[in-house]
């Protein structure tokens, strides 16, 4: 059974480092945590979370997609677009801020699945925008970082 597992917050040292490669990619281990990983998201209402991002500095992201939710071991950008745009975006460990980032419009990415099967990806659009997100997260990278017209959002919670 899935769990959600805790969000650790900016500037917690963790969000800071980078991130390894995946090796045992077919442990149980592993599947229960991309199940975690893709659940906290969903509850926690995120486009995309990395692994760093729930305290393991380990090579993977899950994102929500129009199936639903999948998760990209040792993912790896393997063509981007000459374009980029500039678009909002949030990040669940830096809650409460919004800021203006540019991204190039299309990337296409290989990545392992939880079987172990080398699979590749065109993303574009929103899509492209949180698969650079997140892998920034594997690099130890935040959105903070690159954003500008940063907004802090008031919230009485």
């Amino acid at each position: 059974m899935s769990r959600i597992l805790p969000i650790i917050i900016n500037p917690n040292p963790i969000l800071r480092k980078k991130s390894v490669l995946v090796k045992d990619i077919k442990s149980g281990q592993l599947k229960q945590f991309c199940s975690d990983l893709a659940k906290t998201m969903i509850e926690k209402d995120g486009v995309g979370l990395a692994a760093p991002q729930v305290s393991k500095n380990i090579h993977i992201i899950a994102v929500n997609t129009k199936d639903g939710p999948i998760c990209l071991i040792n993912l790896k950008i393997t063509k981007k677009s000459l374009t980029k745009e500039w678009g909002e975006e949030g990040c669940l460990s830096v809650p409460g801020v919004f800021g203006q980032v540019k991204r190039h419009k299309k990337i296409n990415c290989i990545y392992c699945d939880q079987a172990g099967k080398e699979k590749k990806i065109e993303a574009q659009g929103l899509m492209a925008r949180v698969i650079q997100h997140e892998i920034d997260h594997l690099d130890g990278i935040l959105f903070i970082d690159k954003a500008r017209n940063i907004k802090q959002e008031n919230s009485n919670n």
